[in-house]
């Protein structure tokens, strides 16, 4: 199966964070699913890191391919296709990194795998 990771579970399962449910670490190393991870999700990591939200993701960042590759992880690109859905939604739900989740959730027909029950408000399917 393939499934789309949220940031914080990105980080969440690179920092072996215990709020990371049963389920999605178990989806995470079961080595038969394909996990994505949105670019996105460095643009989130970046920017919270920037604006002293994110104070210890500054190895995240030094070596995010490198952690990525190694989790066995694929990059997901944002395409224009992505970006017009994400601006399209009516949710007034304004973070521009989950819209761009969740257009790429529904876009490549993939589930999230995310805590974030905000989600709802686009129709992304979401496993926690």
């Amino acid at each position: 199966m393939i499934y789309l990771l949220d940031t914080h579970a990105l980080l969440w399962w690179w920092t072996n964070d215990p709020a990371l449910s049963a389920k999605a670490k178990a989806l995470i190393e079961d080595t038969s699913n394909t996990l994505l991870i949105s670019a996105a999700s460095a643009w989130e990591i970046a920017t919270k890191h920037r604006l002293g939200k994110l104070p210890v993701a500054e190895q995240a960042i030094a070596r995010y391919n490198e952690l990525i590759l190694a989790d066995g992880f694929q990059h997901l690109p944002i395409t224009h296709l992505h970006a017009l859905r994400a601006a399209r939604y009516d949710a007034e739900h304004r973070d521009p990194f989950d819209r761009m989740l969740a257009a790429q959730s529904e876009l490549e027909t993939v589930p999230l795998i995310t805590r974030d029950g905000l989600f709802s408000h686009f129709g992304t399917q979401v496993v926690w």
